[in-house]
Order: structure tokens, then C-alpha cells, then sequence
């Protein structure tokens, strides 16, 4: 018996072949992988794509008397340059003027950034102005490290307080000798920034980690065959196909790397600020089988001076006595055993029971690491 089959339902079956052969690539590669919740571009970066920093010294102006005082010479001599450089003849001796205070600004300047590009800055004091409010910076070139100029930044400053002072009395919200300028600085001119250094490109991981920088190696390698190599755990060396070797395509190509998804690894490690009693710690922590009791033992000294009386009509005399009072408390906390290879949410539960602090669990994390029995990196700040 022969029987017809349609063109549309001929259609239909080549095309579920063609989308099962596209997804095998994707099915071939690991379960850990498939399960990857981290892109590239949020753990890693281009090497040679990175921001500069800049800076420069001014002079902000128009300040109501809370500029730098006539002691501080620096101040009079930048006033007195621009000056002359308008024109007026003036001297050092002849400047008075506590409208005027000494600034040191700096910026950061992105890859990229081209001249009319605009850049935040941060404006800050070098004499004993007490205030730079309402003040406004002159115009002020912005350098790099190479001493080049590339940003000139000038405008009004916002400080975000104020530093108000009387005879008797004075009131202070944050810091007034710190200011800031949005969009304050204008480029003047392009840092020259390259993504590829002859035929390939490196993707810098912000962690370095051995196991991330392979397992980005693995998924390269799977997407790109034979492009990508680990030259140590921070850095991946890519070779990009030669259709993604152009200028007009290497962007594309970069934007590729940035969407792949990984799961990257971490140390164990146990991080513990002392000051605010704040403890973190990774899920990676394992902690070996191991018994904690913990109490606290209080003593309390008190003392309580009283007045001693004489009997009456007899011949002894009025004393002040001193009483001691001692007071001793220990609490009585019951024997927990940790058994090997729990997790930190299994410890935490655990040392719950005990009712213990955030303070008491740093100390119960430094005894059970000088026991050998935590398998972390314990980091106290």
C-alpha cells in the first residue's frame, strides 16, 4: 500500500531534523554548564578595555569668606597667575582675599571616550578653607600619568551640606570641604585603547580562579573550536575565527563572549569583621566532625559603701564601711556535634540551638579553625 505524504507535513519533519542537529552543540555540553546563572561580562573584562584616571589643581572662586587664609601662600600665587595671564598686574603682596581656596581634582576618563564626551568630578581642598560651598571652580585642566592634558573641567560646585559656624556654636552636615561637579569636565582628547593585540584578544577575570578560567576555556572551545587557552588563572587568550577578525566584526564578537553564560568557583572562606560582629561565608564551607559547647561565665563586683553607727550613749564613732558584693553566673550550654562535611546553613541551625551572637560565633569559628576542623579560608577583617 502507498500512501502520499503531504509537502507541508515533509516540511514540518525536515525542519525538527535541521533544530535537533543546531541543538546538539548545546547538548553535548556539560550539565554544569547548562545550569550556568553568571555571564562573562559581569565577572570578567577585555584586557586593554579599562578606565583612567585623571587629575588637575585650581582655584574655586566666589567663596563667602571661608576660602584659604593669607598664610596659605600656594593659593595667592595661582590667584595672582591667572591674573597676569588676563592682563592685570598684580603682586603677591598685593592679593587679600578669602573668597578663593586651592582645589585638587581628579576624575576617571572610560576606554573609548571621545573629545565632548563629559566627565564626573570630584573636587577637594588642599589648604584651610572651612567651607567650598556656593564656591565655583575656574577653568582647570585634567591630566593623566603621562602628564598629557585630556579633559578641561570648570562650573559651580555641590557639596551636599553645610559647615555653619558661630561665636558659641557650630553645625556641620557632611563634609564641606569636598565638592563635586556632574558633567563638570569636558574630553578634550581620546585615550587610545585597543581590544585586539595582533590576532588575539584576553579576557581578564575580576577573581582570579584556575577552575573559572578553565571551565571559561571548556565553553569557548565549545561555541569557537580551538580559539581559546588559559595563559594562568586570571587570563584567557582568545584567537577569534577569521571571520570575527575585522574591525567591522570584532565588536560583535567580543559582545558574543560577554553573553556566555559560566558557573564560575570560589574558596571556602570565612570572612569575620570583628568591629560590627558581621560574618560571611560562602557555601563552599565544610567543617570536619567536630563537638562545641560554648557558655558565658559573668562576674559581677559591686561596691556598696555604708555608714557604721555607734550604739547609743556609747563612746565609739561614725565610719564609713565599704560592702562587697561578688556575683557569679555561668550560663550552662549543652554539647553539639558537628558531623563531618556539613554545610554552613547546617552550622548556622546548629550553633542556633546554642543560642549564640554574631561576636560568639566569631570566636567559635576561630576555635574550631585552630582545631583543624574547618575547611576554609578564615579572613578577619
Amino acid at each position: 500500500m502507498k500512501i502520499n505524504v503531504p509537502i507541508m507535513n515533509t516540511f514540518f519533519r525536515y525542519s525538527v531534523i535541521s533544530f535537533f542537529i543546531t541543538l546538539v552543540p548545546f547538548l553535548m555540553t556539560p550539565y554544569k554548564y547548562a545550569q550556568a546563572a553568571v555571564r562573562v561580562k559581569d565577572i570578567a573584562y577585555i584586557q586593554g578595555v579599562r578606565d583612567n584616571q585623571l587629575y588637575g589643581y585650581g582655584l574655586v572662586i566666589g567663596l563667602q569668606g571661608t576660602g584659604d587664609s593669607q598664610i596659605f601662600k600656594i593659593t595667592r600665587q595661582m590667584a595672582v597667575n591667572i591674573f597676569q595671564k588676563m592682563g592685570v598686574l598684580i603682586s603677591d603682596s598685593d592679593f587679600f582675599s578669602k573668597n578663593v581656596a586651592a582645589v585638587m581634582l581628579t576624575a576617571n576618563i572610560p576606554a573609548f571616550a571621545r573629545p565632548g564626551d563629559k566627565l564626573d568630578v570630584i573636587i577637594s581642598s588642599i589648604g584651610d578653607s572651612k567651607s567650598l560651598e556656593g564656591g565655583v571652580l575656574l577653568q582647570t585642566a585634567l591630566q593623566g600619568a603621562d602628564n598629557e592634558v585630556y579633559a578641561v573641567a570648570q562650573g559651580p560646585l555641590s557639596i551636599g551640606g553645610y559647615n555653619v559656624e558661630g561665636q558659641s556654636q557650630s553645625t556641620r552636615k557632611n563634609i564641606s570641604t569636598t565638592g563635586y561637579i556632574s558633567n563638570g569636565a569636558i574630553v578634550e582628547k581620546e585615550i587610545q585603547s585597543s581590544i585586539l593585540y595582533g590576532k588575539s584578544l584576553s579576557v581578564v577575570l575580576r577573581d582570579p580562579d584556575f577552575t573559572t578560567a578553565n571551565r571559561l576555556v571548556e565553553v569557548l572551545n565549545n561555541l569557537y573550536p580551538n580559539t581559546a587557552k588559559a595563559i594562568d588563572s586570571a587570563v584567557v587568550n582568545i584567537i577569534p575565527p577569521p571571520d570575527f577578525q575585522s574591525e567591522n566584526t570584532i565588536v560583535q564578537f567580543v559582545a558574543n563572549i560577554e553573553e556566555l553564560y559560566i558557573n564560575p568557583d570560589s574558596i571556602a572562606r570565612v570572612i569575620i569583621n570583628e568591629r560590627t560582629g558581621t560574618i560571611v561565608a560562602g557555601e563552599n564551607v565544610r567543617i570536619a566532625t567536630v563537638a562545641v559547647a560554648h557558655g558565658n561565665l559573668s562576674i559581677t563586683i559591686s561596691e556598696k559603701p555604708e555608714v557604721s553607727q555607734p550604739n547609743a550613749l556609747s563612746s565609739g564613732e561614725t565610719k564609713k564601711v565599704q560592702r562587697t558584693d561578688i556575683q557569679i553566673s555561668e550560663e550552662e550550654k549543652r554539647l553539639i556535634v558537628l558531623q563531618e562535611g556539613v554545610t554552613i546553613s547546617d552550622v548556622a541551625r546548629a550553633l542556633n540551638v546554642l543560642g549564640v551572637t554574631p561576636r560568639d560565633l566569631i570566636s567559635i569559628f576561630q576555635a574550631i579553625k585552630r582545631a583543624g576542623a574547618l575547611h576554609a579560608e578564615l579572613v578577619i577583617m
